[in-house]
């Protein structure tokens, strides 16, 4: 399996990336890493470790799309950078899947120009993994698209619907909608439509109706699904309530030598509650719907990340992601009425 890693991007580029790499392929041995970028930057950075020499490959790319640049812009500008080539290599073939931590909107845009959407796909979405009570809560859209319709956010469902079962191993993932309350009626339009059309189609299996913010949390359904502009604030705001949540306790914890001596006491369970809600340990979330696994992981990434979104880029290729999902997308999804 050939897992192309864009090596100039995110904020610890290339350092971490490299290090991240070396870390997969001494962990996956069925997978072959490209890396992409500068040639002499991941040399003098893979020089600081023992790895197995014959999997991994660098593909040279002399230009880096920064966090801060227009996608369009940097996409015509700079064609010999590292995010362009890489998605290049899926459309050629010669890689099953692309790992970035880069611009973001780059990732996207590139997937679109240079991978394509699969037959049927109207919207590409960004999937991500969020922490609940009974394990993990599949959120999308969160970023991909801003203005979506009711018809994109019911490919979202059925994209996901595949994701949750054939990845992440839920048997029958409840869907639900993300709203201002759980009665049908309430809403925007956006969701009220949504709800119509999520109801009678046959593919989605476990529609669960609407569904609140709180929902993602405490377990009581598996997927959720929303446009790309509410999805990506839940994102947001969510980090910042953890980040928040961890300097509190910091604070109360290192207050006085009473609060200290109970800081080491706790320090196990405090660990486990820190790694539940570290996006590390997820890697990167897919974007669905294109015609190729396209793996975007957070801009500040290190090498455990890292090693995550290879992991993740692995199980969607071996879980044949990209043939699931259109094969299930153009089945006819009306309900006969009976």
């Amino acid at each position: 399996m050939r897992i192309a890693l864009d090596a100039m991007g995110g904020d610890h580029a290339p350092e971490e990336i490299v290090a991240g790499a070396v870390m997969a392929c001494n962990t996956y041995k069925d997978v072959k890493l490209l890396l992409v970028g500068k040639e002499e930057e991941i040399r003098r950075e893979l020089a600081k470790y023992q790895y197995p020499e014959d999997r991994i490959k660098l593909i040279t790319a002399s230009q880096v799309i920064n966090m801060d640049e227009s996608p369009t812009r940097a996409l015509k500008e700079k064609q010999d950078s590292s995010i362009v080539k890489g998605l290049r290599l899926i459309k050629e073939k010669r890689a099953d899947a692309f790992v970035s931590a880069g611009n973001t909107g780059a990732v996207m845009a590139g997937s679109l120009f240079n991978v394509g959407r699969l037959k049927g796909i109207k919207r590409p979405s960004i999937s991500i993994s969020f922490p609940s009570e009974t394990g993990r809560t599949v959120v999308m859209d969160n970023g991909a698209n801003t203005d979506s319709k009711p018809e994109h956010l019911l490919q979202f469902a059925i994209m996901g619907q595949i994701y949750a079962r054939h990845i992440l191993g839920v048997e029958n993932p409840r869907v639900g909608l993300l709203s201002i309350g759980e009665e049908k009626e309430k809403g925007n339009q956006l969701t009220k439509e949504s709800y119509q059309l999520f109801a009678k189609d046959k593919r989605i299996k476990n529609f669960v109706g609407n569904v609140e913010g709180r929902d993602i949390f405490n377990g009581s359904c598996d997927l959720v699904i929303c446009d790309g502009f509410v999805g990506n604030v839940v994102l947001k705001t969510t980090e910042g309530v953890a980040f928040l949540m961890f300097k509190l306790l910091k604070e109360a914890f290192t207050r006085n030598l009473w609060t200290k001596i109970a800081a080491l006491i706790l320090k196990p369970y405090l660990k486990d509650l820190k790694n539940k809600t570290d996006y590390r340990q997820y890697g990167g979330a897919p974007l669905l719907g294109v015609n190729g696994v396209v793996i975007i992981s957070h801009g500040s990434s290190d090498a455990i990340a890292i090693m995550n979104a290879v992991k993740a880029a692995r199980e969607a290729v071996k879980g044949e992601i990209v043939r699931l999902i259109e094969e299930e997308i153009n089945k006819d999804g009306e309900n006969d009425g009976s």
